[in-house]
């Protein structure tokens, strides 16, 4: 059974790779290689890597496919403001594009990476736990790219095409292809690079939290499943609702013994994104629970850090919108020159 991973070379995408192969799929990776594919070079003799745009799909790639993970597109706010045209051609478009090819190709089974980011009505609103079946009303870009996919999808959806939405939590973790622009990620690299986390707002801001690990354990868990049970459903995966001064304090707890942290909470503007989830739909389906905890995570970012492993924090690579400004900027400047020799 061949899985095709969209995107996996990507943060999430690489350690889903590894988990599908580690159970024996066969793997080919669709992905535009913005940040290279050095990610996958421990399993590169493993799977079929095509260097592609899902923007300008080749009906191809879905030649001896049985099932899609689709998780290639602009991945948070900061990249679908840099260009939401480009955000909402990559992540609704481009999605909907893919599912249509898949049903012609007579692919059924589509598991598609959503955001809890849609259910945010920011830190000012009414504080409530949301389901799958709670009202949405995106703001953001980003948001609102992922719910129009969604949408899609479920328009799409029949007896020959059953995708699985799922909408995930914040991630963390440590990738081969890291993000240090992702909350607790994010406050690991502070914490070596000052010892200090700043929490704005106080704090007071929700957030569903999950693991990248569990996340590919999620994809796992709905390939093998029973097609009734996931098709044409949507998913909520979240390890938890943390509290954001409450993230900082479980990063500092991890640290603890390797480096030493102060938090620094700020006060002002309540112009922030907040929100919290139910699991319990995936749960009950599915009998899946995310099991890595932050305070675990972090802690194992840290001795890969330690080790000398992502530790270059300067890197544009590991913050998506410095890369992306970057290769943009290169890329007028060589309009402008020419070839370099």
């Amino acid at each position: 059974m061949m899985i095709l991973v969209t995107g996996g070379a990507g943060y999430i995408g690489a350690v889903t790779v590894r988990t599908l192969l580690d159970k024996g799929f066969a793997v080919r990776v669709l992905d535009k290689l913005l940040f290279g594919d050095s990610p996958l070079d421990e399993v590169r003799n493993q799977v079929d890597l095509v260097q592609g745009d899902i923007c300008t799909l080749d009906d191809s790639v879905l030649e001896d496919i049985s099932a899609v993970v689709h998780l290639a597109g602009l991945s948070n706010d900061p990249t679908a403001e840099f260009n939401p045209e480009a955000n909402r051609r990559m992540n609704s478009l481009a999605t909907q594009s893919l599912a249509e090819a898949c049903k012609r190709k007579g692919i059924r089974r589509f598991i598609f990476a959503s955001s809890c980011s849609i259910y945010d009505h920011g830190l000012m609103a009414e504080d409530v736990i949301q389901d799958e079946n709670s009202p949405v009303q995106p703001m953001a870009a980003y948001a609102l790219s992922k719910f129009a996919a969604e949408q899609a999808l479920l328009e799409l959806t029949d007896d020959q095409f059953q995708p699985t939405i799922l909408r995930q939590g914040t991630v963390y973790g440590w990738s081969p292809r890291m993000r240090y622009d992702l909350v607790v990620n994010t406050f690991v690299k502070s914490a070596y690079e000052t010892g200090r986390l700043t929490v704005h707002c106080g704090g007071e801001m929700w957030r569903p939290l999950v693991d990248v690990t569990d996340v590919a354990n999620c994809y796992l868990a709905c390939l093998e499943a029973d097609l009734k049970l996931v098709g044409g459903q949507i998913f909520n995966v979240s390890h938890k609702n943390y509290r954001i001064l409450e993230l900082a304090h479980w990063v500092k707890k991890a640290l603890h013994g390797l480096r030493d942290v102060e938090i620094d909470v700020q006060y002002g503007s309540q112009q922030a994104r907040s929100y919290r989830v139910n699991t319990r739909k995936i749960e009950t389906v599915l009998g899946f629970r995310p099991v890595v905890t932050v305070e675990e995570s972090a802690r194992s970012m840290a001795q890969k850090i330690n080790a000398g492993i992502s530790a270059d924090f300067n890197n544009p690579r590991y913050y998506n919108i410095r890369w992306l400004e970057l290769l943009v900027e290169i890329q007028e400047h060589l309009r402008r020159i020419g070839s370099i020799f």
